[in-house]
């Protein structure tokens, strides 16, 4: 699986700051810190930028593949303007976050895309918003996003579906069917299609000191139905361990073990069974606890672990 870096993001104050002021050091100092710690693809989310999109996405590329040259860029803005100039720059092929299913702005984007042989996020929504279920996902990304991109002569190894991971503070009950709709994924073509998810998503709105344990539990459910490419904190050192202990298959620790079975478990369309979870150990009492509220098996609160 590869990480798409996502700190670089203009809702951070910082970043804000690193944009207004062209801080090119600073910029390359956020793309360094991802990339060391594992990001192949580093994200330049600079907002709508109406009036300088172009300049400052110029200006972002460049000073990113100036301090790392064999990173690929993810262009994250709805400015197409921006992204065409973007990619213009970009030395590798190049992300662009995203596009989707709206045939407005598919017929802009394709094009583009195509002409660039850039990678595109799909997202499985339309204008009437995000599906419910995992097979309504399925048949956005299948019958509307890859025939459109196709069309415009956008080959399906260069779209990534994203379907579109939904928060456990206020949406619990659909927090399982993203993972639902990466496993559903894995098998509706061959070869089967690229998949990607914004794992922060899910613990939005909850407490920091419960994120990291939400997204990293919830990370390794998504690689077990088949996940490729996931953008998150790459700086989350607990969340690189649980990536290792599952690309290793590390058991060598009780904490190592539970993730495996957690990974086997969801990966054969099964459950976590009790009696694999030592309770009287606290690390993995949190982690059994954090699976349940995932997989809406009981009310999430940001107290959910004292319970």
């Amino acid at each position: 699986m590869r990480i798409i870096g996502e700190n670089i993001h203009i809702i951070s104050p910082r970043v804000k700051r690193i944009i207004a002021e062209r801080d090119t050091v600073a910029l390359q100092k956020m793309a360094l810190e991802q990339w060391e710690s594992g990001a192949e693809i580093i994200d330049l989310n600079i907002g709508p930028q109406k009036k300088e999109g172009v300049a400052i996405m110029e200006w972002a590329v460049d000073a990113v593949q100036d301090a790392i040259p064999q990173a690929t860029i993810s262009l994250d803005t709805t400015n197409l303007a921006a992204i065409e100039a973007g990619l213009k720059r970009c030395k590798k092929q190049a992300f662009i976050n995203s596009v989707s299913a709206d045939e407005e702005r598919m017929a802009a984007m394709g094009p583009v895309v195509a002409k660039y042989n850039a990678n595109i996020v799909g997202l499985t929504m339309t204008k009437s918003g995000i599906p419910v279920s995992a097979e309504e996902r399925v048949k956005i990304a299948m019958e509307m996003l890859i025939p459109s991109l196709a069309s415009y002569g956008v080959p399906m190894q260069n779209v990534y579906l994203d379907p579109l991971v939904l928060t456990v503070a206020g949406t619990q009950e659909y927090v399982p069917n993203a993972v639902e709709a990466v496993r559903f994924l894995k098998l509706a073509a061959d070869p089967a299609p690229n998949t990607v998810v914004g794992l922060s998503n899910v613990s939005n709105s909850v407490s920091p000191e419960n994120r990291s344990l939400i997204n990293r539990t919830y990370l390794v459910m998504l690689l077990a139905a088949g996940l490729d490419v996931a953008s998150a904190d790459p700086l989350d050192n607990a969340q690189n361990d649980f990536i290792r202990i599952v690309d290793q298959r590390d058991a060598s620790t009780p904490v190592g073990q539970l993730l495996i079975n957690l990974y086997d478990a969801t990966a054969s369309m099964s459950e976590l069974e009790p009696g694999m979870v030592d309770m009287n150990d606290p690390d993995q009492a949190a982690i059994y606890k954090t699976v349940q509220i995932l997989m809406n098996k009981i009310i999430f609160a940001d107290s959910y672990l004292k319970m």
